[in-house]
């Protein structure tokens, strides 16, 4: 049975692009969910079962951080990987997505390779 991922992006064009990328990249997933912010992707948490997470860091209303933040205080999503995709090349703010739980970050623009590559050794 194919897994299912959240994408979590303000911008509706680069959801499809991170979605697009992921079917390109060959990896199994059932569905993609997604969410316009971290507070609308921990409103669709409650009611969805979602096998990875991958998280844009600049977002209006809850950024990633902060997602990062809410998240790992709700016991049934803090186990669930997060992934950072951002355009934020900056070793503080990966760093602190770190320290905060998120598993691996992927720099904007990616490859479908890139997008294996980290996905792979996450699940």
């Amino acid at each position: 049975m194919g897994k299912r991922v959240l994408v979590v992006d303000d911008s509706s064009t680069m959801r499809k692009i991170v979605s697009r990328a992921l079917r390109q990249a060959g990896l199994d997933f059932d569905e993609i969910l997604e969410a316009g912010d971290g507070q609308e992707a921990l409103n669709l948490l409650e009611g969805e079962n979602v096998d990875l997470i991958l998280s844009d860091i600049n977002m209006p209303n809850m950024d990633g951080i902060e997602f990062l933040r809410q998240k790992k205080d709700i016991d049934g999503i803090k186990n669930i990987p997060v992934i950072m995709i951002t355009t934020e090349g900056g070793a503080d703010i990966i760093g602190e997505a770190k320290s905060l739980g998120a598993a691996g970050n992927i720099k904007k623009p990616f490859t479908p390779d890139k997008i294996r590559e980290v996905i792979g050794s996450v699940l």
